[in-house]
């Protein structure tokens, strides 16, 4: 099947400002993605305290920076989404956080930072947009060298499985949640912009990538369905 392109994605995603701003859900259409977003704000907290710059990769509407900024008084934060609206809703709340704000609107995959420019990295609901593992490897490749030693990366994202099985066992279990979020139709929609939309690669495989590029203490925040939240410490 072939997949959306990035200007269909970032044309969806235009219109759903209003539904990625609440700060207690995050993502509304992801398992635990309100508890996500807590554990990834402490982890992140709690490994790095003395953090001073910031990096969302896939911002949306600043919803994990504005979590993140509760628990430390980060000075910068770099916003990068491929939605001019998201942006411009992730700059206004976050400045509003007393937070001074860069942003960029283009695709992880097209820009650099120097080395080590962030303590930390979050990325929340975005890498499963990423399509050949080429691409993957490089991006992760990316996250390594823009930390500085010591700096951290955290994920939340929509998962794929090895074992096809589980796979589809975990499939099912993302459509009951669907379901009893906002019925079938609902279920019916979401699940169709995630077949065309989206090429999530399994936890364990993210995992390994992050060991390959220098990331020597990881640790897994929460899995549960098709959903987890993970990150690590680069040497």
């Amino acid at each position: 099947m072939q997949k959306s392109t990035v200007d269909q994605i970032r044309t969806r995603f235009d219109a759903l400002v209003e539904r990625f701003s609440n700060v207690e859900t995050g993502q509304p259409t992801a398992i635990d993605g309100g508890l996500g977003l807590a554990l990834v704000a402490e982890a992140a907290a709690r490994t790095t305290p003395d953090a001073a710059r910031v990096l969302d990769v896939g911002c949306g509407a600043g919803n994990f920076t504005l979590r993140l900024r509760e628990r430390l008084p980060f000075r910068h934060a770099t916003l990068i989404d491929l939605s001019l609206p998201m942006l411009t809703r992730a700059r206004e709340r976050i400045t509003a956080a007393g937070v001074d704000v860069e942003t960029h609107q283009v695709d992880v995959r097209e820009i650099d930072f120097p080395e080590a420019s962030f303590d930390i990295i979050v990325a929340a609901a975005v890498l499963h947009h990423l399509r050949e593992e080429a691409e993957w490897e490089a991006v992760y490749r990316k996250f390594s060298r823009w930390l500085r030693p010591g700096g951290a990366l955290w994920v939340f994202d929509l998962m794929a499985h090895e074992i096809p099985a589980v796979e589809e066992m975990q499939r099912e279990r993302y459509a009951d949640y669907l379901c009893s979020v906002g019925g079938g139709e609902y279920a019916t929609g979401i699940l169709a912009y995630v077949e065309e939309e989206d090429s999530p690669r399994p936890l364990t495989y993210q995992l390994d990538l992050m060991r390959a590029n220098g990331f020597s203490r990881i640790d897994v925040l929460l899995k549960n369905a098709a959903f987890a939240a993970f990150g690590g410490v680069r040497a």
